[in-house]
């Protein structure tokens, strides 16, 4: 067979991603990093390279004409040298002459997947994606036995979502190729335009957009460019649970939101994060059972509960407050007064 020459020079961070050994890779990058680029090289490579028959690849953004405007004439620019390779425009589908596939969709119908098996499935901007769309129509998809398929989620991050939330659960695993790309650190846009994009931007917009924030223009967030500095100089990490210390439980208690609580322990001069949880929408017998879970077997032996103020706000339905419920399911509160948000902050 003779050797077909695809037009693409990876940066060495692409290559890098290219060559990575893991099944499922989650990559947070700045704006201009060749996220789109990247993966349509990884499919077409993915496609064309290979012995296995019937490879099916799929890229999904957002947006249907999204996928159409963006990534389709990239797909078709670095597969025409591949001879006998036919599209289909009206199903942005690129067929290769080994009988590989690589079609692209939109997040905005996540119901057309359904029902396929594929061999590696890109989502781009994965923060704007439908939270649904990876836990129950794609991951499913990438089951078959003996063809177990790949995925790769790409974007920058637009606060805190189901991007946030899958980078906090796999960020520590080692069967997850993780990496954040920041402009700061890739050279891959001159410094000048940097600073020229700095004047014109809102520092929390910047943050976003280049330096892969988080938290930078999360609406409300009065604290997040401090989480980023101490998420920068390693000041959030993993903190053990000190079995001679009691453990103190945090409350920010929902009404139209998420209930949150903390685990929280303070050793000398410090205070311990041990554990969180969140859920919305669960009585409050629901968050004193996940208390008690916690506790069993002795592994936290609590010293208080506490509460913010609204605790002892009257249910209309019942009558009763919050914190009278708690003392009925045994579980005595500690209530903080209120305190402005200025004081906070």
């Amino acid at each position: 067979m003779a050797k077909i020459e695809i037009d693409y020079a990876p940066r060495p961070l692409q290559l890098e991603a290219h060559n990575r050994r893991e099944r499922f890779a989650l990559l947070i990058c700045h704006r201009r990093w060749g996220k789109t680029v990247f993966a349509i090289n990884e499919m077409v490579r993915a496609s064309a390279a290979t012995k296995q028959k019937d490879v099916r690849c799929a890229y999904i953004s957002p947006l249907y004409r999204q996928s159409k405007m963006v990534a389709w004439d990239m797909l078709k620019s670095f597969t025409r040298v591949i001879p006998d390779t036919t599209y289909n425009e009206n199903e942005l589908r690129c067929d290769l002459p080994n009988g590989s596939r690589i079609q692209l969709f939109g997040g905005d119908s996540p119901d057309a997947l359904r029902g396929a098996h594929w061999s590696l499935v890109v989502m781009d901007e994965y923060s704007q994606l439908p939270e649904r769309l990876w836990p129950e129509i794609v991951r499913p998809a990438l089951s078959d036995p003996g063809k177990e398929g790949r995925a790769i989620f790409i974007g920058t991050p637009q606060g805190h979502n189901a991007f946030y939330d899958l980078y906090q659960h796999v960020k520590n695993d080692e069967d997850w190729y993780v990496r954040i790309h920041r402009a700061s650190e890739t050279n891959y846009i001159a410094k000048e335009e940097l600073e020229q994009a700095q004047k014109t931007m809102s520092p929390e917009a910047y943050a976003q957009e280049f330096e892969c924030s988080f938290t930078a223009a999360v609406s409300g967030s009065y604290y997040g460019k401090l989480i980023e500095e101490a998420e920068s100089d390693g000041r959030i990490t993993d903190v053990p649970h000190d079995p001679a210390a009691p453990v103190e439980t945090w409350w920010d208690l929902g009404f139209g939101d998420s209930t949150a609580i903390f685990w929280v322990q303070r050793i000398n001069d410090a205070i311990h994060i041990i554990d969180y949880y969140e859920a919305s929408g669960e009585p409050l017998a629901h968050y004193v059972e996940v208390l008690r879970e916690k506790a069993s077997g002795g592994r936290f032996e609590y010293s208080s509960h506490v509460m913010p103020h609204d605790v002892k706000q009257r249910s209309l339905d019942t009558g009763r407050s919050r914190v009278e419920a708690f003392r009925q399911m045994g579980l005595q509160c500690e209530i903080l007064p209120i305190h402005r948000v200025e004081d906070g902050i």
